[in-house]
């Protein structure tokens, strides 16, 4: 009788081999394996930005706009629960994407109002975090790109026979995956520039002698010499 059972267990066990479904765990593993790198690297960033706005604050309270726009974004971040099912969730995938991508573009924006101010861009703490978010954005990239080619690996061999029927059996279903309208500009990190040179809204104003106003042209007086003086 054990004998019997024996042979009963290998049998199942070759089955399900050559069916697919060691092949399909070995993948949902490697694809929660990509999840969690990404979401490291969205951690990642997210814990830079509250010294990012305090420094940029120090310097130029008056853009409250834009840092309560970066704070505002990685507070809706944060109350998304990242857990590993979420890549299971279609809605959730989407929702929690949603809310990267606005953090990014606020982060960007935080950026673009920086150059105006040739005090932040000197110091050396804001230059620090930029070179940290810069790496980390970077990071996101290839985790993000690294997700992908797993989740389609996996959801390839789940539609295809005779795996696709070793999935129905057992409830294993295709993953989303990252969709954007310009995947392009979102695998893109952020530009820092490093440059001491002066934004061209402040270097209008110090042209012109009034921030933002430039300095008024020569009239043609001006380009007129004076007259030779007589001996």
């Amino acid at each position: 009788m054990r004998a019997w059972a024996l042979a009963l267990l290998l049998v199942v066990t070759t089955g399900l081999s050559g069916c697919g479904y060691n092949r399909i765990q070995q993948l949902d593993e490697g694809a929660k394996a990509s999840w969690s790198e990404v979401l490291n690297q969205y951690q990642r960033r997210a814990d830079l930005i509250p010294n990012l706005v305090a420094t940029v604050k120090g310097f130029a309270i008056q853009e409250q706009q834009v840092l309560i726009g970066v704070t505002e974004a990685r507070a809706k971040v944060g109350s998304i629960q990242a857990t590993p099912e979420l890549v299971n969730d279609p809605a959730a995938f989407a929702k929690f994407e949603q809310a990267q991508g606005q953090l990014q573009q606020a982060l960007k924006s935080l950026f673009a109002v920086t150059e105006a101010y040739p005090n932040i861009k000197s110091d050396q703490n804001f230059r620090d975090l930029q070179t940290q978010i810069e790496g980390t954005e970077n990071r996101i990239t290839v985790a993000r790109n690294r997700y992908i080619d797993s989740v389609r690996e996996y959801n390839t061999t789940l539609r295809q026979f005779p795996t696709n029927l070793t999935a129905k059996m057992f409830d294993f279903k295709v993953k989303p995956n990252f969709s954007v309208a310009n995947e392009a500009e979102i695998s893109t990190a952020p530009k820092v520039d490093f440059g001491n040179g002066v934004a061209p809204q402040a270097r209008e104003g110090i042209n012109g002698g009034t921030q933002g106003t430039p300095a008024p042209a020569a009239g043609p007086e001006a380009a007129t010499p004076p007259p030779a003086r007589k001996q």
